[in-house]
């Protein structure tokens, strides 16, 4: 019998949505270990988060240093294999996401752990199921250290809902002071924008290389913003320097699972469906009635996005005009 720590990331006075399915996951493994979920948030000024946090677990360990202030996997690791074992926990999870595929298999190694990374589904006290070749198999793996540890993909698991009672928040004590090993954080240059993260967003509007120009991506803004969506694109488009690298959907960017995904101007790659292949209802618009996309789109329409993207913008401003 062991504890499950879950690590979540904080955003301010709350706990990051992208780490809230970590802590359903870590629910479903903890029936195997026999412990309780114990969530561990790192970070300056994160009381208000901790708090949060105990909404969805039995007890929160808090560490809340000024040092602690940048999430350098440096600091953050060592912390992290401090909080298993003050924890006596016997499994380790994370959502993976930038911050927590860095961190977690620093952790991993510091735990003299083994680790399995953007797992799917929980088939046991250290089995999981993760998806390989791009997302067109799936593999059953099984982690057999003491210590098991786990990223897991946030489409694949439900957010966490608050429980009937709070959990206790405790401050984490570190036994000696935070190391960086030399690492600082120079500057963050972050993308403020008042849309949904990819992730977490319903609806998905991405654009491909068949966008041709950055300024034509104003067109899928205003169709993502009439849809309250978020933006994404394909690595072809980021590549040609069209949109920010952190809106490319795809094996080496973003994975989304949206209840709509609209594809226009994107052929459909491999390493791009394995990124949103999981959509609900996927809607491809290009003009090559070749595109690979067409094969997996619930609708597809044959057209330039010209002719197409502005279209549909102005019947669903009549729709919008029509209900209030």
């Amino acid at each position: 019998m062991g504890a499950v720590v879950v690590f979540c990331e904080t955003a301010g006075s709350a706990v990051r949505g992208a780490s809230l399915p970590a802590v359903t996951a870590a629910g479903q493994l903890a029936e195997h270990h026999g412990g309780p979920v114990v969530g561990v948030v790192i970070g300056s000024g994160i009381s208000a988060a901790a708090v949060d946090l105990a909404r969805y677990v039995s007890k929160v360990i808090a560490f809340d240093q000024a040092a602690l202030a940048a999430p350098l996997a440096e600091t953050y690791a060592p912390v992290l294999a401090a909080a298993v074992k003050t924890a006596g926990a016997s499994a380790l999870v994370a959502t993976a996401t930038s911050t927590g595929k860095d961190v977690l298999p620093r952790a991993t190694a510091l735990l003299g752990a083994a680790m399995a990374s953007e797992v799917m589904a929980v088939a046991g006290k250290g089995k999981f199921r993760r998806p390989t070749h791009a997302g067109n198999a799936f593999a059953d793996v099984e982690v057999s250290s003491p210590v098991v540890v786990a990223t897991v993909r946030q489409t694949e698991f439900a957010a966490a809902t608050p429980a009937a009672s709070a959990g206790v928040v405790e401050a984490g004590v570190l036994a000696g002071p935070v190391d960086a090993l030399g690492a600082e954080v120079v500057a963050l240059h972050a993308t403020k924008s008042v849309r949904p993260e990819l992730g977490e967003a319903r609806v998905v509007v991405s654009g491909g290389r068949g966008m041709k120009a950055s300024e034509n991506f104003k067109v899928l803004e205003e169709l993502t913003d009439l849809l309250g969506g978020a933006l994404g694109a394909s690595r072809a488009a980021t590549d040609a320097g069209l949109v920010p690298a952190d809106l490319q959907v795809g094996q080496t960017g973003k994975v989304v699972a949206p209840q709509l995904y609209i594809a226009v101007a994107i052929s459909g790659a491999i390493q791009h469906l394995a990124g949103m292949k999981g959509s609900k209802v996927i809607v491809a618009i290009n003009k090559d009635p070749e595109a690979p996309l067409f094969q997996i789109a619930d609708y597809g329409l044959i057209a330039t996005w010209e002719t197409a993207v502005p279209a549909l913008i102005a019947e669903i401003k009549k729709l919008k005009a029509s209900s209030g």
